[in-house]
């Protein structure tokens, strides 16, 4: 038994360069070796351990981190429990971005509320600097009591949010129909903590409430399947093996994943840009016409 598991332990050490030259990164994140902190670095990010993270906020600053690798293309997973309490006024960022003024952005941003008050989950995607793509959310569960995880997979198909493996949002590539998609741009993944309470609770009507701080995110297990982009060439071959749609790099929405999308914005959505015609007087984006999701 004993000789078995070396072999297998053998086998895996010699298994995991040719996985990763096939299907890109799929080791799990460092926050020691695999991130750089942006802001906050005097106390507002304290790094528990190679799996395990703090963002605070206070009246003097906010704070957070980005990835050191750049991504073009991938599925990164965190597993996040938000601020507690009152957290009116405050955000707290999870997304990928490219740099520039014309970047690519793919966003989560849990926007706080009052004690009791369901937090919004608010999602955008940019494409070659512009935006206005949003679609919000409630959450059916209290994402301030224990670690959730929030998901992001890019492919060259599409676009998906995740929460629990459960999609929320769907954007699909339509760049042959002429609607821009995220396709050329490396990006990194940034986290931050930060007040916003200009715009955050109830359009600004609610401010965050200082005497509650300091404000606390928590993250761990910080998992990027994807493929690292590295002096203009990819980790990633340009033409992947064949795989089934449960892996990242082809993956789609299955019968059960078309269900769980249709519930979640059946019960959940609270605002679609695709469904806002007086935001679009001279008709809905091209997008929102030509997806089913929208």
């Amino acid at each position: 038994m004993a000789k078995y598991e070396t072999y297998l332990r053998a086998s895996a050490l010699l298994l995991a360069p040719l996985l990763m030259c096939l299907f890109g990164v799929t080791a799990e994140g460092d926050f020691f070796e695999d991130i750089d902190i942006t802001w906050g670095e005097h106390g507002g990010v304290n790094i528990l351990g190679s799996n395990s993270l703090v963002l605070s906020l206070d009246q003097s600053s906010g704070s957070g981190f980005r990835s050191n690798a750049e991504y073009l293309y991938g599925r990164i997973d965190m597993q996040i429990k938000l601020v507690s309490g009152n957290s009116a006024g405050t955000v707290t960022a999870y997304y990928l971005s490219s740099e520039g003024p014309n970047h690519d952005e793919i966003d989560f941003e849990f926007l706080g509320n009052l004690s009791g008050e369901p937090y919004i989950v608010h999602t955008n995607i940019y494409t070659q600097g512009i935006g206005n793509r949003e679609q919000q959310f409630y959450l059916w569960f209290d994402p301030t009591k224990y670690f959730h995880t929030y998901t992001i997979v890019w492919n060259p198909q599409r676009i998906i949010f995740m929460v629990d493996n459960v999609p929320i949002r769907v954007f699909n590539n339509y760049e042959a129909r002429g609607v821009p998609f995220a396709s050329s741009q490396a990006m990194r993944l940034y986290s931050s903590l930060w007040c916003a309470d200009q715009w955050a609770t109830r359009g600004g009507l609610v401010k965050t409430n200082w005497s509650y701080a300091p404000f606390k995110a928590y993250y761990r297990n910080f998992d990027a399947k994807a493929c690292v982009w590295s002096k203009g060439s990819s980790s990633c071959p340009s033409s992947p093996p064949s795989m089934t749609h449960n892996t990242w790099q082809a993956q789609d929405l299955d019968a059960d994943g078309r269900r769980s999308l249709r519930w979640v914005q059946k019960y959940y959505m609270i605002y679609n840009y695709c469904k806002d015609y007086k935001r679009f007087p001279q008709g809905r984006p091209r997008e929102c016409r030509l997806s089913r999701f929208s």
